[in-house]
């Protein structure tokens, strides 16, 4: 029997209706979508099929989706594209921002002859980008780079993006967002969150691994990371990974027909647990902030997290320690570091993020498994001693 599945932040099952969808387009319909022929003919059209899906997703003009292999090049090709195309300034980013934000800032900030002066944007205790803060930060060295993620990849806490955005383009800014983990859980507006550019991915939203968008502004410069043969407008040269676009636009279509119907489930299931994890004396990391409605993050002081998580997957559950890109390089969290939470508290950090098919009897089974493990752990240590 398989584990009940809990770290749906993490990656998603594929849909069968996106299966069914992409597996034509690996054998009958194999053509490359830049040849001329029927065959290529018909890829160009499933591209072209998907690239609306997903724009229709968050509100824009197909023309404004950029394909790519994945969040973290989406992320470095505005990162990267944007600042290859202006004068070197000031990039702000959020202090809780995903490594691929990160690193690629950090990257501009060491540059030998044109460096951009990377600045970290704040949070507050539960994780939400000091508004204030931001602004006086910005008016004191202008802007002219802006990444903040719509919601958090380990707390699930949603940021203000469209005030920030704001703020930064009032001193004439060029605003992204990463959105991957707000897609399929929340109502995600490009116009509304008033951004140049958007990253989406599809494997967070029931579709398959190594496929992503950046949505951009018309009106943006960005330079390619990617050259060749000039495919996406340019913007990404190779040839197009026809199954896997085809299943980001199915899942895309499918995410927003069921929007309203998973938030209320995973809502009330997280309502559920976090219910019971406070009356075992947990801690819920950003509990006080509006949140993406399926992501816990809590900790159960002096029990460590990645204990916890082996246990847990031992009993037939797979949750995580923290996010799943920074299982490779384990160590504390900088999310919760950001949040100024106590490193002894945060070494006990377990991420549990539900989807669309876990149940009332599974959160019920976990919270057993869990009292059990906890009491079980608590009586060693104090055995011990």
């Amino acid at each position: 029997m398989n584990p009940t599945y809990f770290d749906h932040n993490a990656t998603t099952r594929v849909e069968d209706a996106v299966l069914d969808a992409m597996l034509p387009y690996f054998q009958q319909e194999f053509g490359n979508a830049s040849s001329r022929h029927g065959y290529g003919i018909a890829a160009r059209r499933a591209i072209d099929k998907a690239r609306k899906q997903v724009a229709d997703a968050v509100g824009v003009q197909p023309v404004q989706v950029i394909f790519t292999s994945g969040g973290s090049e989406a992320n470095n090709l505005f990162i990267r594209g944007a600042a290859d195309s202006l004068k070197p300034g000031n990039l702000f980013i959020g202090a809780i921002e995903h490594p691929c934000v990160l690193k690629p800032a950090q990257a501009l900030s060491r540059r030998s002859c044109d460096a951009w002066s990377v600045h970290s944007l704040a949070v507050d205790t539960s994780g939400r980008v000091d508004l204030i803060a931001a602004d006086t930060a910005m008016r004191a060295n202008k802007p002219g780079l802006v990444s903040v993620m719509l919601a958090n990849n380990e707390t699930g806490v949603i940021q203000d993006v469209a005030a920030i955005a704001e703020s930064a383009r009032s001193h004439g800014a060029c605003v992204h967002t990463d959105a991957i983990q707000g897609l399929g859980k929340i109502p995600v507006d490009f116009a509304a969150l008033n951004v140049h550019a958007m990253t989406l991915s599809a494997h967070k939203i029931y579709g398959p691994k190594g496929v992503a968008a950046l949505i951009v502004d018309k009106r943006l410069l960005l330079k390619p990371l990617i050259y060749g043969g000039g495919h996406e407008s340019g913007m990404r040269s190779g040839t197009e990974n026809v199954p896997a676009i085809v299943g980001f636009g199915v899942a895309c279509e499918l995410a927003q027909a069921r929007l309203a119907e998973t938030a209320r489930h995973v809502a009330a299931l997280r309502d559920r647990l976090e219910k019971a994890l406070v009356s075992m004396g947990a801690v819920i990391f950003g509990g006080q902030a509006a949140r993406i409605p399926n992501t816990c993050y809590f900790a159960l002081p002096d029990i460590e997290g990645d204990t916890l998580v082996v246990k847990l997957d031992k009993a037939g559950f797979a949750v995580a320690a923290g996010a799943a890109c920074s299982s490779v390089n384990p160590g504390q969290s900088h999310v919760l570091s950001a949040m100024q939470v106590d490193p002894m508290l945060a070494r006990c950090a377990v991420r549990v993020s539900l989807g669309r098919s876990n149940t009332f009897e599974e959160v019920d089974a976990f919270l057993r498994a869990t009292q059990r493990i906890v009491a079980e752990l608590r009586q060693m240590s104090s055995l011990a001693r």
